[in-house]
């Protein structure tokens, strides 16, 4: 909920902390069912579709296969990026979000990230920035870091999305640089 001004998790929220007055209003973007209470469900949902918010793999899943082994370093960084409660926090605090219902938001940019970096995952680049290359996905966002200043895990989410940014401009030049050489030479 939005707590003086601040989306934040209530159950976190000291009382003490904060001064006499406490206004209190329901988080913005997500459907309110009554009071204070959001549907943040069917927000989410539609993002996990729009994002593909799965490993994409050909493989067979056999349970009694000993899990595919990962590098200790690249799964702290997919562990720091799975953290996300989800909670909306940050889709609340973003000015992008706020103005346009279309746009995909921090959490649904850090959940792609994750899935960029799972090796496991056999999207290709192509793929990636056809699900967020656009203005309704990194391009879209502002930069202004509300979505990472209101995060209860404290995720590192602008340098997620700087990263993200740079991989999705990088493999916009790539699609166009070839035609382009191709034309004049």
């Amino acid at each position: 909920m939005v707590i003086n001004g601040r989306p934040g998790l209530a159950c976190h929220t000291k009382t003490k902390d904060l001064p006499d007055e406490i206004t209190l209003m329901p988080l913005p973007v997500f459907k309110l069912v009554g009071d204070l209470s959001v549907d943040t469900g069917t927000w989410f949902r539609g993002m996990y579709q729009k994002v593909e918010s799965w490993v994409h793999t050909d493989k067979v899943f056999d349970p009694k296969a000993q899990e595919e082994r990962m590098d200790n370093a690249l799964a702290e960084q997919i562990y720091e990026l799975d953290r996300c409660i989800e909670c909306g926090c940050c889709v609340a605090a973003c000015g992008t979000a706020l103005m346009r219902e279309d746009f995909l938001g921090a959490v649904a940019l850090n959940r792609l990230a994750r899935f960029i970096l799972d090796p496991r995952d056999q999207r290709t680049e192509k793929d990636y920035f056809d699900v967020v290359g656009t203005d309704e996905g990194i391009f879209g966002c502002m930069g202004l870091l509300a979505c990472e200043d209101v995060c209860p895990k404290e995720i590192p989410l602008q340098e997620q999305l700087g990263k993200l940014r740079r991989k999705m401009a990088l493999a916009a030049v790539k699609n166009i640089l070839p035609k382009f050489l191709k034309k004049d030479f």
